[in-house]
């Protein structure tokens, strides 16, 4: 018999009706301190089937082929949990996708982005879906990888930000040098040059508004670096209700509060990174610091939460919750988890050393992969 797994034809029921065969698309990597990036990665691959299984990479297979990982694997997993696209996650994917993978998850085809990812022997990982034609290929998102944030964070440059009457401004140059490195040329990871639009920003948000009758949550921050603490307390915030808004302060507030170089993602990669969370339904871009009435009554907020984290306040002297604590609708949560942004930071400025081994030896590979891509192109050109 026909095996119509692969080719996703339509089954037939025994008494004759046509069922439609689920579509079930693999996706799989590190996934270390996951980002928009991922996210969007596995937004392409929702649209190519109707599920999406997720394999990830242990620690172990991870520090093998590309350097210690920056969250465990357990963080990993319960960051791609979070995810608004994901179906499933498997952990222990092998570094080499292979097709006993694939059928062992009853999954059609593999999908990974336009970059080309190595083993530390220098294998494309994907050879062997690619060579059973069960492999498809998306865009990988321009200006992000977890290389250029870890950057960022041992830079502790500003430069990924806007300030004054820029606040609000498109990027329109590189959010990060790479280690201020001439060497930094990797098509992929090399130059961070993200520029957002209303599309990407359509493509990440649900559209859905709020039914009548909804009990509407609100919540506010920075959520940089989104991270297992963020997940942990939205999951939390979003039970209080039946539709969670999270309010994004700009990168000059959020400075004002941080200090420092912060935040690390400037505000169009982090609307983006909480758009991606499955417990959120919306977002506000530019929230003010303190929760005012209007903004009560233009979304008819009903309960206000914070997290364990310390509130400032604004010009030292006012609390930013004042209004919701009087109207008594103002709550705090424990979200179990003590991941802070700043504890991220913490963990590469202690391995410092390894994370630029690390980075510049990605970069060495990438760079190489990608002049063996250009020379096999010419020689086809040429042939």
């Amino acid at each position: 018999m026909e095996d119509k797994r692969a080719n996703g034809d339509s089954c037939v029921s025994c008494n004759g009706s046509s069922k439609k065969k689920e579509i079930r698309v693999w996706c799989d990597g590190c996934y270390d301190m996951v980002h928009f990036g991922h996210a969007n990665s596995l937004r392409q691959a929702k649209a190519l089937g109707d599920k999406v299984i997720v394999g990830i990479h242990t620690d172990e297979e991870i520090t093998k082929h590309k350097g210690p990982p920056v969250f465990t694997e357990e963080e990993r997993v319960k960051m791609v949990k979070g995810i608004k696209w994901v179906d499933e996650v498997v952990l222990g994917a092998p570094y080499v996708t292979t097709l006993e993978v694939l059928d062992r998850n009853n999954c059609d085809f593999c999908v990974h982005g336009d970059d080309i990812t190595m083993t530390a022997e220098g294998v494309d990982t994907y050879h062997l879906v690619k060579s059973a034609n069960r492999y498809k290929e998306v865009r990988r998102t321009a200006g992000v990888s977890t290389t250029d944030l870890v950057g960022r964070m041992l830079l502790l440059t500003r430069n990924h930000f806007r300030q004054g009457s820029a606040e609000y401004d498109i990027e329109k140059e590189g959010s990060s040098n790479m280690g201020q490195d001439s060497a930094a040329k990797s098509p992929w990871t090399g130059c961070s040059q993200f520029l957002p639009t209303t599309q990407k920003i359509i493509q990440f948000s649900d559209g859905k508004s709020p039914n009548p009758g909804d009990k509407i949550v609100y919540v506010a921050g920075a959520f940089d670096l989104f991270h297992v603490g963020h997940l942990d307390f939205l999951e939390k915030a979003s039970k209080l209700g039946d539709y969670l808004i999270v309010g994004l302060h700009t990168d000059p507030v959020v400075n004002s509060y941080k200090g420092s170089n912060y935040p690390i993602m400037n505000l169009h990669e982090r609307v983006l990174s909480v758009l991606a969370c499955k417990f959120v339904n919306e977002v506000v871009i530019g929230a003010p610091y303190c929760v005012t009435e209007e903004l009560l009554e233009h979304f008819k907020i009903d309960v206000v939460c914070h997290g364990g984290t310390p509130i400032a306040l604004e010009d030292g002297k006012i609390d930013p919750y004042a209004l919701p604590k009087t109207k008594a609708i103002f709550e705090l949560i424990d979200s179990g988890n003590d991941m802070t942004t700043e504890r991220i930071v913490e963990r590469i400025i202690s391995h410092r050393l390894e994370y630029e081994r690390r980075n510049q030896a990605k970069e060495k590979k990438e760079i190489e992969a990608f002049e063996a891509l250009q020379r096999q192109k010419q020689t086809q050109k040429a042939g």
